[in-house]
């Protein structure tokens, strides 16, 4: 009996010890940005205004596994022009690539708060490896019980190799990503 009593104790204990959460993005505070060179004098900035993202951890956001999915026609410079050109075949090609998909697949504990999460990175057909930084600011308890966590991740992509605006010289080839979110326990 105590055997049976033992085994189920332990039992209970590591389920609780690899319990998985799956966090939901808060789009009213969460938000994907990137900036670009332009004639290598200025930057030119947007942001993509129709996204997804799920996390799967433990409840402490420890070890999260990512997946994003970005609306690519949702992209914003502020500039209306500008953005049906972004859109148009020889840049994203909304018409034939509809979303940008990441998929991480490790983690990486770096000191304090922050991490890195590789994964793969598909734009306009292509896919490639991609890190990003990451920092947990910090989880609260929200309304109901549930935990929210806030976080950072930053990386940069090369544009040309996912044949985006490939030749166009004014524009730098090195895009710099900023994701902002607010993710819900769910």
């Amino acid at each position: 009996m105590k055997k049976i009593v033992f085994t189920l104790i332990a039992l209970i204990a590591l389920t609780n010890v690899y319990a998985q959460t799956t966090w939901k993005v808060d789009k009213a505070h969460s938000s994907i940005t990137f900036s670009v060179s332009h004639f290598m004098i200025s930057e030119v900035t947007g942001n993509f205004g129709k996204f997804d993202i799920t996390a799967v951890s433990n409840e402490k956001f420890e070890e999260p596994k990512f997946e994003v999915s970005i609306d690519a026609a949702t992209i914003n410079t502020n500039q209306s022009g500008r953005d049906n050109h972004l859109k148009a075949a020889d840049f994203f090609d909304v018409a034939n690539h509809t979303n940008i998909v990441f998929k991480s697949n490790s983690y990486k504990k770096l000191e304090g708060k922050d991490f890195e999460v590789t994964g793969q990175i598909t734009i306009k057909g292509v896919t490639k490896e991609a890190v990003f930084k990451g920092r947990l600011n910090g989880i609260i308890e929200g309304r109901g019980g549930k935990k929210k966590a806030g976080l950072k991740l930053t990386t940069s992509i090369k544009r040309e190799d996912f044949n985006v605006g490939k030749g166009m010289k004014p524009i730098g080839k090195d895009v710099e990503v900023v994701v902002n979110i607010e993710m819900n326990e769910q």
